[in-house]
């Protein structure tokens, strides 16, 4: 199926999945039609190309890093952001821009919009969304180790023992945006149910640092994509997103499903669109299982 013909592939209770273009799918989608956005953008257009897909299956590297194994434990590849040149960041630029200008059409006054990115190109993400109007409320630090980072001069490992070209990353960050409300914030909650950030406890707010592991052994076995993301953490941004638990949260590049995944299990309602027919399929089996997945104890 082309991914420019879009359809509903799955609609199950709360959520809708769509094999689709997301740019397709957000210009054909009703205005002020989404309360909340949560999404992990492919960032460019490179790595999920088919070609670098490909070299990541054979193992012969490309955009992707093929890390090597320590103590028998393999790790997975990752994009390595370094290797973008001054064109790939004005394309980056360029497919914002066109994501924001969906985005701010199809979200209500007062939706929340998260979104993941890296240390690297964070400022090609931001700048295009401020521009076409979006208001940055700050940014969501997960605290992981998971990108790049630490590593001696390639090739001369053994001449340089005490110097790291970068420092190892410990965080990812993902920007927190919102569409501007109509009037003040309370008369927006009242009308879009939009606005605000729905607190932990009516003692605790939602905190901008999450401490955060990879996706572990279980999730993967549901749903093995290569930028999944863990339930934990996913569901503490769906459950944020929606100030007093009622609206939708559209996830423009589902992946495996995972976030449509955690705002299911949140209670909310959900749709995921993906371009991608091997990660459409994986997404379409996989959200049941990841929305039920036991995570710290839940349950």
């Amino acid at each position: 199926m082309a991914a420019d013909a879009p359809r509903a592939a799955v609609v199950e209770g709360s959520y809708s999945l769509f094999h689709a273009d997301a740019f397709d799918w957000l210009a054909a989608a009703p205005v002020n039609s989404i309360e909340a956005v949560v999404t992990d953008p492919p960032y460019g257009l490179i790595e999920y190309t088919e070609e670098q897909l490909k070299k990541r299956k054979s193992g012969s590297g490309g955009v992707w890093r093929i890390p090597p194994s320590f103590d028998g434990h393999k790790r997975s590849p990752l994009p390595r952001f370094t290797v973008l040149k001054a064109d790939d960041h004005q394309r980056l630029r360029d497919f914002f821009a066109k994501l924001a200008a969906g985005l701010i059409r199809v979200m209500v006054p007062g939706a929340h919009l998260f979104i993941a990115t890296n240390p690297l190109v964070s400022y090609l993400v931001y700048e295009p969304l401020i521009q076409a109007g979006f208001e940055k409320r700050g940014e969501i630090i997960r605290l992981v180790q998971t990108l790049r980072g630490g590593d001696r001069p390639k090739n001369a490992e053994d001449e340089f023992p005490m110097v790291s070209v970068m420092p190892r990353s410990c965080w990812e960050p993902w920007g927190l945006f919102r569409k501007p409300c109509e009037g003040r914030v309370h008369e927006n909650l009242r009308r879009w149910k939009t606005g605000g950030l729905r607190r932990i406890s009516e003692k605790e707010p939602f905190r901008d640092v999450i401490e955060s592991s990879v996706a572990r052994n279980g999730e993967r076995k549901i749903a093995p994509h290569p930028s999944l993301k863990p339930q934990h953490f996913l569901r503490q941004l769906c459950r944020a997103a929606l100030p007093l638990g009622e609206g939708t949260i559209l996830d423009p590049f589902m992946g495996s499903g995972s976030t449509v995944a955690a705002a299911v299990a949140c209670g909310a309602k959900a749709v995921g669109i993906e371009a991608n027919e091997e990660y459409f399929v994986m997404a379409a089996k996989a959200v049941g299982a990841l929305a039920t997945h036991r995570v710290n104890g839940e349950g």
